[in-house]
Parts: structure tokens; sequence; C-alpha cells
């Protein structure tokens, strides 16, 4: 199994976090049915939730062969990931 390195982005606030992941990444895990109403999106980016949503999704590329490489990006005031779409199917 070839190894390879996602880097992902970790936005998180002092009440929440998500992780921002491509859709088709998303679809490449096959997780893309089984996302929660707590995880948002915009645009091709969908922001996982880290209580589930992320667990899951990073559970399941691992086992893909997948690492990772996480930036965190905190913000002290309420994050704008609230305020996108809630995550829905295509």
């Amino acid at each position: 199994m070839t190894t390879q390195t996602l880097k992902i982005k970790y936005y998180h606030d002092p009440a929440h976090g998500w992780i921002a992941v491509k859709r088709g990444l998303l679809v490449e895990s096959g997780l893309e049915k089984e996302i929660s109403s707590f995880s948002y999106q915009k645009g091709q980016t969908v922001y996982l939730e880290e209580d589930s949503d992320a667990y899951k999704f990073v559970k399941v590329m691992e086992g893909k062969g997948y690492t990772f490489d996480i930036e965190h990006r905190y913000t002290e005031k309420s994050s704008p990931i609230r305020s996108y779409a809630n995550y829905f199917t295509v």
C-alpha cells in the first residue's frame, strides 16, 4: 500500500472545530451520505465537525493508506464556518 499525505486544515474556535476536505475526497472515503448536519459546506469544500464526522473520515482514509499533515487555524471569535450552509449530499 502506497502512503499519501493529505494536507488538512483544522479550523477551530473556543467552542468547536472542523477539518476542511474537498468534496471529491469525501466521496472517495465513501462517507458522503453519512455526514451529520453539524458539518458545513462552501463551494467544493466540506467542513467536517470534529467529534464524529472528521473522526470517521480520518479513520477511513488511514485505512486507505493516507497520512495527514494538519495545519491548525484558531480564532478566539465564533468561526465564520458556522454561517456556511449545512452539509447535504448532492
